[in-house]
């Protein structure tokens, strides 16, 4: 059965509920990976720890988000993408609300490190969800816009625990986003149709084990190594720019989570441009290479200006990093050796891959810190971002042809040679 024969019984204002709905949870899910940065200054004084350890709390949740990508895709192709992804985002929203009450720094990071499991069964199901319910050439958009919404949710999570913990404390004001996110989560259940992201009937079997085609293209790996660099910095950047501002430049908490906001929230146009990109043209290297670049430009950039300065510098750097995970997220439909079930699984492949590498990358930033200064921290961030583009050489060309007639309606995903 195709790919969109499963998807003739939805109407348009299914697909369209269904589709908003699924924003609004990459909204909260990106809210309560965020929230907790407005909070390290007031959870290392509670609990008496560091930069380092603050390093280590935002490298467990994504330690957690990248243990489970590719089993959230092995999930997701046997119980749906739309039972996996709610289930993912009702983890992340109940261990939230337990990291509020958490009595001890170890807790805390227990508590943050089942978050991230939770994010990592919501994201790539979640994502493989919104594709399938548009036909090829028509997915740039909604995928894009899926993906920059993100940067809205971090966006709101940096300036909303800014403005609440001065009033109410960092508990409180982590708790909210949980509870946010659990009201959401309750309202996707009626929205979603049970048939959109249902499980597919199983296939025949071949003999003897079978490793899915996803893991083995190499194409996902390139991009995963690629963007290690990428990840660690849109967590270093969206988690440390609050205490750097704080510490280093005097900034009050308020003035800090709104400098904070501009170096997520601008990918939120980001991904609408990257998206129709990625279909339009099959230069996707090439796109990668240069938004990255850019953005680690911006970063090198940031220990040497001001103010103004560092708003400009996260602007640019969060746009760029908007376009690349926009084109990333699109760039598996375009991959013919990839069976369209297993999307979701390349998705979370490349995912697992960026997130352990970008743990290890925001773990570092912040012992860096801890040893020598946030100047030379946001150097060596900057050139890590760079050097991991190198793995870029291993990602097969897209074929033109496998973009498929310009045409919207395209009935059905391209075929033949391709990458």
């Amino acid at each position: 059965m195709g790919e969109e024969s499963d998807l003739r019984p939805l109407s348009r204002g299914s697909v369209r509920r269904a589709t908003v709905i699924l924003i609004a949870l990459r909204v909260g899910y990106a809210y309560n990976w965020f929230s907790i940065g407005p909070a390290l200054l007031p959870i290392g004084a509670e609990f008496s720890v560091g930069p380092a350890d603050f390093g280590l709390l935002i490298a467990v949740f994504l330690v957690g988000a990248g243990l489970l990508q590719v089993p959230a895709g092995f999930l997701a192709r046997r119980y749906g993408a739309r039972a996996i992804s709610l289930a993912g985002v009702a983890t992340l929203a109940v261990s939230t609300v337990a990291s509020a009450f958490a009595p001890s720094f170890a807790l805390l990071l227990a508590t943050r490190l089942v978050g991230g499991v939770g994010a990592a069964l919501f994201f790539s199901p979640a994502i493989g969800l919104v594709a399938s319910l548009y036909p090829p050439g028509r997915r740039g958009l909604p995928v894009g816009t899926f993906s920059s919404m993100y940067s809205l949710g971090a966006g709101l999570g940096v300036l909303g625990s800014s403005l609440l913990i001065p009033i109410y404390g960092w508990r409180e004001a982590v708790a909210f986003g949980g509870i946010l996110l659990g009201v959401l989560t309750l309202l996707a259940l009626p929205l979603i149709p049970r048939a959109a992201g249902a499980p597919r009937p199983p296939g025949p079997r071949a003999l003897g084990p079978r490793i899915p085609a996803a893991l083995r293209f190499r194409g996902a790996w390139a991009v995963g190594f690629a963007f290690v660099g990428l990840e660690g910095a849109t967590f270093a950047t969206g988690q440390f720019v609050v205490p750097y501002g704080q510490v280093v430049e005097g900034w009050s908490l308020g003035l800090a989570g709104l400098v904070g906001m501009t170096f997520v929230l601008p990918s939120l146009f980001g991904g609408p441009v990257g998206g129709p990109l990625a279909e339009r043209f099959s230069n996707h290297r090439t796109q990668f290479v240069l938004a990255t670049g850019i953005g680690a430009v911006a970063i090198a950039l940031l220990p040497a200006v001001g103010l103004a300065g560092v708003v400009v510098i996260g602007v640019v750097f969060s746009f760029m990093y908007g376009v690349v995970y926009a084109v990333m997220y699109v760039l598996p439909h375009f991959w013919s050796k990839v069976p369209a079930e297993e999307i979701p699984l390349a998705i979370g492949l490349f995912n697992s891959i960026e997130l352990a590498g970008g743990a290890s990358v925001s773990f570092v930033f912040g012992w860096i810190v801890s040893v020598r200064s946030y100047p030379f921290a946001w150097e060596i961030l900057a050139g890590l971002v760079v050097l991991s583009l190198v793995a870029l050489v291993a990602l097969p060309p897209t074929s033109a042809r496998a973009l498929g007639p310009p045409v919207a309606g395209a009935a059905s995903r391209p075929s033949g040679p391709g990458p």
